[in-house]
């Protein structure tokens, strides 16, 4: 069964245990229990996956990360894709996609970050990392500030690349084959709303053809 967080009022806390859910929906299945991930097979039409790279394309830029010393992003050699991030105002497809994610978490709308899509060609990749904010530094407290902790990442694939660019998990073990209209959904804290170690992942470098993928990122809180 799919667990999920609750969030309740404007600024929310994450609730101790996560809830069970009909995986059913959308057709999520569990695909590991630590770190706990979820799979789904056609989760976004052709449709919507075109409309999102051809929406992101004219502004693409080098993809940057959390600076641990202040709330600026920097580029970071361990990534280096393209990336532009996408507000959903007026999109009806964008909003769509959210509503759909917001039912199959539990996860207000609100508390999801802007829709980041990501395109990485021939060599690219995202050396593992975390989602999750490091408290004990003063980048990591900056972005806490804007809606708590991130408590779980979906990835939206927007197409599939003629070889290599799985989604690495190397604490699970576990390789995900990017494939157009997939959905995979992992938590980045425990049941306990603590960092999860062991949702360390990566995406492995393109070998043949380009890379497009989406993430949106869910916090505790609403998102500012």
């Amino acid at each position: 069964m799919l667990k999920f967080f609750l969030t309740f009022f404007i600024k929310v806390t994450l609730l101790a245990s996560h809830i069970e859910w009909d995986i059913g929906r959308y057709g999520f299945k569990k695909i590991s229990n630590s770190p706990e991930i979820y799979l789904a097979e056609n989760f976004l039409t052709d449709a919507e996956c075109n409309h999102i790279i051809e929406k992101a394309r004219p502004t693409l830029s080098r993809s940057t990360v959390v600076d641990r010393n202040s709330s600026k992003g920097v580029v970071d050699k361990n990534r280096t894709s393209l990336g532009s991030s996408l507000s959903d105002g007026g999109d009806q497809v964008i909003q769509n996609i959210r509503n759909r994610v917001e039912t199959i978490t539990m996860i207000p709308y609100r508390n999801g970050e802007g829709l980041q899509v990501l395109n990485y060609g021939v060599g690219a990749e995202y050396k593992p990392h975390y989602d999750y904010f490091d408290a004990k530094t003063e980048g990591g407290k900056s972005h806490l500030k804007r809606g708590g902790q991130r408590v779980a990442t979906i990835l939206l694939y927007l197409n599939t690349p003629e070889k290599g660019g799985e989604t690495i998990f190397p604490n699970a073990p576990l390789h995900v084959r990017p494939v157009k209209g997939r959905a995979l959904l992992f938590y980045d804290v425990t049941d306990q709303g603590k960092p999860d170690s062991k949702s360390l992942h990566g995406g492995a470098p393109v070998i043949a053809g380009e890379k497009w993928i989406a993430n949106l990122w869910l916090r505790e809180g609403e998102f500012h």
